[in-house]
């Protein structure tokens, strides 16, 4: 509220400038400097109280509470009348402990004397009066909380939470809704542009389906339909001598267009049988890899087709043949004994039959004759990267030439770039308008990427940072854990430290923050130091070291309980919630999984789940199973209702796991242990997010099959991607994908209704 009114002030000053009221304008900044209320600004009031504490204003202290009570509190219900009499109390406790503090004690004898007859009344204060007289109260048990910096920041946190609560629920005139509205718009706009790049996508896709109605008019013969698999000549001289198309068109129907439905003389064309064949090796031609799926490996083939060089030179072919597409499409004869290049076509058809009626015996022998053949990596790359940027991928399918449609396009990808060491954390909040990204330095970035891509705030920490996450209400609180055993409480719009939380000295690493979904609490795991003494990313031990899972309460900033840990206390790495919060799972580096039930705040129950330790745990989307990434190097699903079940066990390559590593120069290499998400699941919870050398890659989700499916490669990157997140909105989906070269990459996906 108090930016809308510092904005709102401004309008004004701008319209009595517009129509000449300057001197209504100087009463207006006279009034804003004289402003009590601060402008709802609950900082600034809370700045003005303390000055009052620190200036030992007892008068400007009580008269400043007398008036925020006029103005304000005196509206709140009854209920709330005991919560404004006990910050009242604080806030008076608070004066006088600063007074002994700073050994001020005529200051602390002249409040109790003139506050007797107010005071004397009251329980709480009854055992103050005796305050003065002590030697050394802060040793007192009865007074020693109050002398703690933990009972002061709790104090002035609990009253700025209460005024921010009160000034959101004041009845607010029309003008100050103008900000709302600025907000209501720049969502609209937003769900336009959405909406715009839906429609633009649907309308590429329409075009291309008349166009593909056009072209397939009529089946083609079959030693037609056989050339793209056989790798003919034809098919790079009709290639070299038309223009190339920019549409992505199938081989059949490239064909289809130069060759109509007239009469042909198919007796000097051979025809071959379908499906692989030795004849496909004669050609000197590699077989794509295996784990393609089976139209990019029809893509790859089609690109790997090189002329037989065994044959006749490269420009007598070419003449032949090109003559004999145009015979064939004139419906003259070819067969002209007398012409010389007529000759010489039949004995290159004739060879070319001999080459492809070989056995498959002597095809080691033929490839050694063969041209010179295009690498297979090269082909490989370039058909995955049509698989990933097109809803189809290859050739059309051999039996009817239907394309498979791909689960996601991806629409555009931007990067940031303000980070300049490796990333650790990087997660985008509930709302999904701002993104939080830790390095090694311990430099956080709050940023925002819609409508464009903006920093919002950086914070610059002088103790390591470990473990960052969003809290839940309100979205823009920041979570940070170090390596010194505090975790901090940061206000992204304010651009302030609320609090700073001292966990425990003995262990110092927090590992992993999760938040509530509720908002009223958030986990917070501890670990002991490692036997090197380091806090930093470096490999950890083989022996688990001690640790603790702790609930803190986020109103009270308290901690509530310590979990029990069985069978001994051990460091965790990673935690999550459910939906609703009542169930907790957590990975540790003893590799066992650990199901919490929040209710009871006991374990419902563990199992041991990888060889080493466990990097990454997250619920499905149904929430009846939990999915796992381990130091094994394995990406497995296990039923929560029957304990260590396995669903599904799937292996994934080291670049998806870790232990990341980014080679230099002169031998150099940087690793860096897992620490943030290393997956992430789409808003129905069937594909997932994976890290990769070079990207971000997307599998669909299998029911127990060996091996994932792999549908999209999100690429991008030039070092080892090191944590992933996804935010779903609507039909387009953002993956966010960080490196370690600090680079963050930005995929917006469009996800194809089936």
């Amino acid at each position: 509220m108090g930016s809308a009114v510092e904005r709102t002030d401004e309008h004004v000053r701008e319209y009595l400038m517009y129509r000449g009221f300057t001197s209504t304008m100087k009463h207006l900044d006279t009034e804003i400097k004289a402003d009590k209320e601060k402008g709802f600004r609950v900082d600034k009031i809370i700045d003005q109280l303390q000055q009052f504490v620190l200036n030992f204003d007892l008068f400007g202290l009580k008269e400043y509470w007398l008036y925020l009570d006029r103005r304000l509190f005196c509206r709140l219900e009854d209920v709330y009348r005991s919560t404004v009499n006990k910050l009242r109390t604080s806030l008076y406790r608070y004066y006088v402990i600063n007074t002994i503090q700073k050994g001020n004690l005529e200051k602390t004898q002249e409040f109790f004397q003139k506050q007797a007859l107010e005071l004397q009344s009251q329980v709480e204060w009854r055992d103050w009066f005796i305050l003065p007289f002590i030697p050394t109260p802060e040793q007192n048990p009865a007074f020693s909380p109050y002398f703690s910096r933990q009972w002061s920041d709790t104090f002035l946190v609990s009253l700025h939470n209460f005024l921010s609560v009160l000034f959101q629920c004041m009845p607010q005139p029309v003008l100050l809704s103008f900000d709302a509205e600025v907000q209501k718009m720049t969502s609209l706009t937003e769900e336009n542009e959405q909406l715009r790049q839906l429609l633009f996508v649907l309308q590429t896709e329409s075009r291309d389906q008349r166009e593909g109605d056009v072209m397939v008019h009529h089946k083609l013969p079959v030693y037609v339909q056989n050339m793209d698999r056989l790798g003919d000549t034809e098919l790079d001289l009709v290639s070299s001598q038309r223009p190339v198309s920019t549409t992505t068109t199938s081989s059949r129907n490239f064909f289809s267009t130069f060759l109509p439905q007239g009469r042909r003389t198919p007796g000097k064309v051979p025809q071959f049988t379908t499906g692989s064949s030795p004849s496909q090796l004669a050609v000197g031609r590699k077989d794509p890899p295996t784990n393609l799926p089976a139209k990019c490996k029809e893509a790859v083939q089609a690109k790997e087709v090189k002329p037989v060089s065994s044959q006749a030179s490269t420009s007598e072919p070419a003449s032949s043949q090109s003559q004999q597409l145009t015979n064939q499409s004139t419906n003259q004869p070819t067969n002209q004994p007398s012409h010389p290049r007529h000759k010489r076509i039949q004995e290159h058809e004739k060879e070319r039959k001999e080459l492809f009626s070989k056995p498959p015996s002597q095809t080691p022998e033929k490839k050694g004759d063969a041209g010179e053949v295009e690498p297979l990596g090269e082909a490989s790359s370039d058909s995955l990267d049509s698989c990933s940027n097109s809803r189809s991928c290859g050739g059309a399918a051999e039996g009817g030439g239907l394309s498979v449609e791909q689960p996601f396009i991806k629409l555009s990808q931007e990067e940031y770039g303000e980070h300049h060491s490796s990333i650790m954390h990087c997660r985008v909040d509930c709302s999904g308008r701002r993104v939080a990204s830790l390095d090694v330095d311990g430099v956080i970035k709050v940023w925002s990427f819609n409508p464009i891509m903006q920093t919002k705030a950086t914070i610059m920490s002088k103790s390591p940072l470990l473990s960052l996450e969003w809290a839940t209400k309100p979205d823009r609180l920041l979570l940070l854990g170090s390596g010194v055993g505090t975790v901090r409480l940061y206000d992204t719009d304010a651009k302030k430290n609320l609090y700073e939380m001292n966990i425990d000295e003995t262990h110092p690493r927090i590992l992993s923050l999760a938040c509530s979904p509720s908002g009223s609490s958030f986990v917070c795991s501890a670990a002991a130091l490692s036997r090197s003494g380091s806090v930093d990313s470096a490999p950890r031990l083989p022996i688990p070291v001690s640790g603790q899972l702790l609930l803190w309460d986020t109103k009270t900033v308290k901690q509530q309980l310590q979990f029990s840990l069985e069978p001994e206390p051990v460091a965790i790495n990673c935690t999550a919630f459910n939906h609703n919060g009542n169930l907790l799972v957590t990975g540790a580096a003893d590799g066992v999984i650990r199901l919490f039930d929040m209710q009871r705040y006991e374990s419902a129950m563990s199992w041991r789940a990888h060889d080493g330790e466990v990097y990454s745990v997250e619920f499905s989307y149904d929430e009846n199973t939990v999915f796992s990434i381990g130091e094994d190097g394995k990406f497995i699903q296990w039923n929560i209702h029957r304990c260590g079940v396995k669903q599904s066990d799937q292996v994934l390559p080291q670049d998806a796991t870790g232990p990341f590593i980014l080679s230099g120069y002169s031998g150099y290499k940087q690793v860096q242990v897992p620490r943030g998400r290393l997956f992430a699941f789409d808003s129905e919870g069937q594909h997932v997010l994976t890290c990769s050398s070079t990207g971000g890659l997307i599998y669909r989700l299998t029911n127990g099959e060996p091996a994932l499916e792999s549908v999209l490669s999100l690429g991008g990157h030039k070092a080892p991607v090191v944590t992933v997140d996804w935010c779903s909105a609507v039909d387009c989906g953002t993956c966010l994908t960080a490196s370690m070269d600090g680079k963050i990459k930005l995929s917006t996906l469009l996800a194809q209704k089936s």
